[in-house]
């Protein structure tokens, strides 16, 4: 099973599309290179002439745009998407490409089409809503835990498993789904997105830190209701429920460290093909294509020297 990645480049003739079945899992990492690091190691992937990866598959993307100095970028999973650490990264990559501007594309991969002013494509017909957790789930433990917090009024409090849609594409029938559904006094923990409803008002406020394919056709789930969207601004739900959702406050030195530490072992060594790694691996197995170009120990050490500079930067800042 792969963790597929799209990747763009721009320049003065147009754009290129890269694609790679095993790039998703670290790019937020990889990032973290900065530009003479990262750009190159973009420009090795396979190019992709044909259709682009199905939305729902396709797990992380960046778009450079050099002559603009311009990063889009989107994950589903790592230090970018985790409440914990998320400020961490972006502070980090701001570092690491300075006199950029840096933007998160919250639509993922459909995002980057519509950047490009080509068509970013049909939602899905069928949703997959995430299940109810109970208070004592053991997902919950994890200190970034997949979940999706959804408050309802003044007073009702669910946690929903965030390994599917995000709960406001399910419209108004979210609220029928959760009629009978294990509820929470409160929430207190991290988490990956939330949803705040206010039937009453008839309005609706949501947010995440990871991608929604087509986000901003969202408010069209809710027909004749107000909905607002908080990008990855979890205090807003905070505020809108008062001792109902409080996620714990952070500590920026400690996740500085975190990010810095994995993005450090991320770029600690050259990397292999992982399709030269697979083959010795399974011989016998026919291996596609779309895998991940080495990484030389030049571009390793440069990449390391960046995230270096970036704790020397971020001490003295």
């Amino acid at each position: 099973m792969g963790n597929r990645a799209t990747f763009v480049t721009v320049g003065a003739e147009g754009y290129e599309h890269r694609g790679s079945s095993f790039g998703a899992v670290g790019l937020d990492l990889d990032l973290l290179g900065g530009p003479d690091a990262v750009l190159p190691f973009v420009l090795g992937h396979r190019r992709e002439d044909g259709p682009w990866y199905d939305d729902d598959m396709c797990e992380a993307g960046a778009l450079i745009d050099h002559s603009r100095r311009l990063l889009l970028v989107f994950a589903r999973e790592g230090p970018s998407v985790a409440m914990r650490t998320r400020a961490a990264w972006w502070r980090l990559l701001g570092l690491a490409w300075p006199g950029w501007e840096l933007r998160w594309v919250y639509d993922g991969q459909s995002g980057l089409r519509a950047h490009l002013g080509l068509d970013p494509g049909r939602e899905r017909d069928t949703l997959y809503p995430g299940p109810p957790l109970e208070a004592d789930d053991e997902e919950l433990a994890d200190p970034d835990p997949m979940a999706a917090v959804v408050t309802v009024g003044s007073g009702r409090c669910h946690v929903l498993a965030h390994i599917e849609d995000h709960p406001v594409a399910e419209g108004p029938a979210l609220l029928d789904r959760l009629s009978g559904a294990p509820g929470h006094a409160g929430y207190a923990g991290r988490a990956e997105a939330g949803i705040h409803v206010d039937p009453g008002a008839r309005r609706v406020g949501w947010w995440l830190t990871g991608i929604v394919p087509h986000a901003g056709r969202m408010a069209a789930c809710w027909p004749g209701w107000t909905v607002e969207f908080w990008a990855d601004r979890w205090s807003e739900h905070a505020r809108s429920v008062p001792g109902l959702f409080t996620p714990p406050a952070g500590d920026p030195a400690a996740a500085l460290d975190a990010v810095r530490d994995e993005a450090l072992e991320r770029w600690a060594e050259p990397r292999a093909d992982r399709r030269a790694q697979l083959v010795a691996a399974y011989p016998r197995m026919v291996i596609g294509t779309g895998f991940p170009p080495a990484v030389t120990a030049q571009r390793a050490a440069l990449a390391r020297a960046v995230v270096e500079r970036s704790r020397r930067a971020a001490a003295a800042g």
